[in-house]
């Protein structure tokens, strides 16, 4: 049996722009990919705590070291500049697999630096 899990999260990390002329997406710094291993095109699932909003969109690389994290096209309509979100994607496994299976988890300071 195959169950979907939690692969990688970047914790509270702050919008820094949301550009709705775009083709849809987030960009996010290459840092913060890398630290929680995630890459360009995977699928996220965005979760906003300062108005609840969780959609999913796919992953655009950003600047390294910019800190950016940019929601683009529609995905722009559904967060503010500043709001606070968490970003998650997930994994299909094997259900023994995921029974030991240990996501990456980043916890980002101010400015969204490592």
């Amino acid at each position: 049996m195959m169950i979907e899990v939690m692969k990688s999260k970047l914790h509270c990390v702050t919008v820094t722009e949301a550009n709705l002329n775009y083709m849809g997406s987030i960009t996010i710094d290459e840092d913060l990919m890398d630290a929680a291993n995630l890459i360009a095109g995977e699928k996220v699932q965005i979760c906003d705590n300062n108005n609840g909003e969780r959609f999913e969109t796919y992953i655009i690389k950003g600047e390294r070291g910019s800190g950016c994290i940019c929601l683009n096209g529609a995905a722009a309509r559904r967060v503010q500049v500043g709001d606070v979100v968490i970003i998650i994607s997930y994994a299909l496994m094997d259900f023994e697999e995921a029974k030991h299976f240990k996501p990456s988890v980043v916890f980002p300071g101010e400015g969204n630096k490592l």
